[in-house]
């Protein structure tokens, strides 16, 4: 054997046997949760969603999400808080149990339909649960 077909057969098995290590090591970490296997998605945790009773999520891979409720809630609520009207951000009046604009005024109902124009429109809506300590949404079909 030649003396280069040595050190690339070498070269080859080494860098073959090191890859596998090489893999893993930059492998990224994810959070196990079962149900998101299907389109289910994190948008936050439970303290969070229990410390004002409402969590914001805009950078979420669903899009923007607001969940209203607590974590001993029966229906937790979840919504595009985006003005339809507009595409002002909407914030949510517990006492009054609305979705308001600050821009133009429109007001939503809690399950997202429009209440007051100017929007005509209703909010997206997102099926809401608990996994662990998690808040995780499904955009509705």
């Amino acid at each position: 054997m030649k003396r280069r077909d040595f050190i690339t057969c070498f070269g080859l098995g080494y860098l073959a046997s090191s890859l596998p290590e090489k893999v893993v090591a930059y492998a990224p970490e994810t959070t196990a949760i079962s149900s998101t296997s299907g389109d289910w998605q994190p948008v936050g945790t439970v303290a969070e969603l229990d410390k004002t009773g409402q969590l914001l999520n805009e950078n979420s891979s669903v899009g923007s999400v607001l969940v209203i409720g607590t974590s001993k809630s029966k229906n937790l609520v979840a919504v595009n808080p985006t003005c339809t009207h507009m595409g002002c951000t909407l914030e949510w009046l517990a006492e009054e149990k609305i979705f308001l604009c600050p821009c133009h005024a429109s007001e939503f109902a809690a399950n997202g339909n429009v209440q007051m124009g100017p929007a005509t429109k209703p909010l997206s809506n997102y099926e809401t649960k608990i996994e662990g300590n998690l808040v995780i949404v499904k955009r509705n079909s």
